[in-house]
């Protein structure tokens, strides 16, 4: 009887273990620093950071529903209510949006660049892929709404987690206050990511190792894997939506966004780059992707041909 009390006392104490050293590596995910991300950017060729310190920008502050304050700028260069809200990926801050700023201020709308929770300057302790960033979303949306008197049009940009956060916002969120949405490389659902990379990564299977995490999830921060899935809303969502994935992407595969297009009922588009891995579709296809954007605008006649 000892040896067995023993054993399940040795299995409880490592799936304790387990479950906090995942939900770890989840919930508190190693963020880049405003550094790295100027030197991949500027590695990469996007010389924005220095004309964004001189443009003409209004910071913001808004409360997020969960108690920490979140932050961005307004970028209004334009004599109009249209704006762009741009989301990040995860690990980036707001510094990996201002590339997609220029591409829109070209096209003469004004922009709104953003931190998400726990990232760059924006408060909150965890980190939730898109489950809770899909209301503090809402809030961005809602302040430029009052920014702009309810006049113009709004469209959301974004990347990664940045792009899931606002399909979830778009399916989650009966007011549905944006326009159009670009989606850039999202997962389709996160618990089938987690078990994509734990297989990349690790080596290791899903079972019993997801299962476990996720309760550590639930338990720690509030969510399930499971619960943050844009494949689950994507049949909600009726307004257009430019998806756009790179093949080569070996980190969130192309069928993730092939899934959800196909799935998307009404307008939509989709655009795969030639060249480039994980989020790097505009960088290395910049004039396919302005022209699929671009394309993709004047198509819900947003934009004029």
């Amino acid at each position: 009887m000892k040896k067995i009390l023993l054993s399940i006392g040795a299995l409880f104490t490592a799936v304790i273990a387990i479950g906090i050293v995942f939900s770890n590596v989840i919930l508190f995910i190693k963020k880049k620093t405003d550094e790295d991300i100027i030197k991949r950017e500027t590695d990469d060729g996007h010389d924005v950071f220095e004309s964004f310190e001189q443009m003409e920008k209004t910071s913001f502050v808004i409360p997020s529903a969960y108690g920490y304050d979140i932050k961005g700028y307004h970028v209004s260069l334009h004599n109009t209510p249209n704006t762009i809200i741009i989301c990040h990926g995860v690990t980036m801050n707001m510094l990996n949006s201002l590339k997609y700023m220029h591409l829109f201020l070209d096209l003469g709308w004004n922009v709104v660049v953003y931190d998400h929770r726990r990232h760059g300057q924006s408060g909150g302790k965890t980190t939730s892929y898109g489950f809770y960033e899909k209301d503090d979303l809402s809030e961005v949306v809602s302040w430029v709404q009052n920014k702009t008197g309810h006049h113009g049009l709004i469209g959301v940009h974004g990347e990664s987690m940045g792009a899931a956060t606002a399909l979830l916002y778009a399916g989650d969120h009966c007011e549905d206050g944006a326009d159009f949405y670009i989606a850039d490389c999202p997962f389709a659902r996160f618990d089938e990511q987690l078990a994509y990379r734990l297989k990349v990564e690790y080596r290791l299977p899903s079972w019993p190792l997801l299962s476990i995490a996720d309760f550590f999830l639930k338990l720690r921060g509030g969510y399930r894997a499971r619960e943050v899935s844009p494949l689950a809303v994507i049949e909600k969502i009726k307004k257009p939506v430019l998806f756009i994935h790179s093949k080569d992407d070996d980190y969130i595969p192309v069928s993730s966004t092939e899934r959800l297009y196909e799935k998307k009922p009404g307008p939509k588009a989709l655009y795969i780059a030639d060249n480039g891995e994980h989020a790097m579709s505009y960088t290395k296809n910049r004039d396919a992707y302005r022209k699929a954007v671009q394309e993709f605008l004047e198509k819900i006649n947003i934009l004029n041909p």
